[in-house]
């Protein structure tokens, strides 16, 4: 799951390069994303035994969702946006992927959890390759915003997990999906509101990459969106959030190299670039299994209204 999940959100990131450079900045991206996934989950949810009860709430589990749904939902698909609109695409997963890094702290942290001394190792490791990403030799070559947009989408992304991991606790797949992606799109729409609107829709009439971009956007729904969010949040029930992070490693590795193939110019690394990134994908592996699994550890089952066949698996 988490492996077609990293799969399908590579290609997202080259979609969603084209998009921007259509015309369309990141909070209208953000936004449409968040509105077209969220009329896709509620159709599902409807169809779907036992239909619209699955979306049934109480005040307890509300705080849990929201924060799950602003956190992961919204705040780490606009920061990414804003990255690599200024940044070329692996660059600026890379710095979001420095998220496992925080979770695995968070488990010293903030819940007292044994560590392996690697953990250490695998900061320092990603700090460094950190550094040979953005060249900070050179008086740091790589747009500030951007590189800020990246660390800001790392910090939600790493909220995102923890959340995450509670969340299939208490609910099926689908609605925690679905709730999520409704808090987003509230959250885009008050912001549009907030900005008066800034910029326009004609973009969505055109077309980038001899593609058009409706049709790019399509895809930032469906497969960008609803399908690997589903997969995320399904192999949550069988992974711990470390785990879920570490195999989603492959995401950066894979967007960089499809935005090469594919936009080409502005998308190359140099060597010192390439093997920092290498050190960012070592320390991480080395930081998220640098955590002391406690005796006993189960996988959360699935809930008694799980998504029944037909549906995606499981969510990002």
């Amino acid at each position: 799951m988490v492996l077609g999940s990293g799969a399908l959100f590579a290609v997202n990131g080259t979609v969603s390069k084209l998009v921007l450079r259509a015309g369309l900045n990141a909070q209208q991206l953000t936004l449409l994303r968040a509105l077209g996934a969220v009329v896709v989950l509620l159709l599902l949810s409807v169809a779907l035994r036992p239909g619209a009860r699955r979306l049934r709430v109480t005040a307890r589990q509300l705080p849990l969702l929201l924060g799950y749904g602003l956190t992961g939902f919204f705040l780490v698909p606009m920061l990414y946006f804003v990255a690599i609109s200024r940044l070329p695409v692996g660059i600026g997963l890379l710095f979001e992927y420095s998220a496992p890094l925080l979770v695995a702290l968070w488990a010293r942290f903030g819940q007292r959890h044994r560590v392996r001394p690697r953990l250490w190792v695998g900061l320092a490791l990603s700090l460094v390759g950190l550094g040979c990403v953005a060249e900070v030799w050179g008086g740091l070559r790589l747009d500030g915003l951007g590189v800020l947009a990246g660390v800001g989408a790392a910090v939600f992304l790493a909220g995102y997990y923890v959340l995450g991991a509670r969340g299939v606790q208490g609910r099926d797949t689908l609605s925690l999906c679905t709730w999520a992606f409704g808090g987003s799109a509230v959250a885009g729409l008050l912001t549009r509101a907030v900005t008066a609107g800034a910029g326009g829709w004609e973009p969505l009439t055109g077309r980038a990459g001899g593609v058009p971009v409706a049709l790019l956007c399509a895809y930032v729904v469906v497969l960008g969106s609803v399908v690997p969010y589903l997969l995320v949040a399904g192999a949550m029930r069988h992974l711990p959030a470390t785990s879920v992070g570490i195999v989603g490693m492959v995401e950066p590795v894979l967007a960089a190299a499809v935005a090469w193939v594919v936009i080409g110019a502005g998308e190359t690394l140099n060597a010192a670039q390439l093997g920092g990134g290498a050190l960012v994908l070592l320390g991480v592996a080395l930081a998220e299994t640098a955590r002391s699994a406690p005796p006993g550890r189960q996988t959360v089952p699935p809930a008694p209204d799980a998504v029944v066949t037909g549906a995606p698996a499981a969510g990002r």
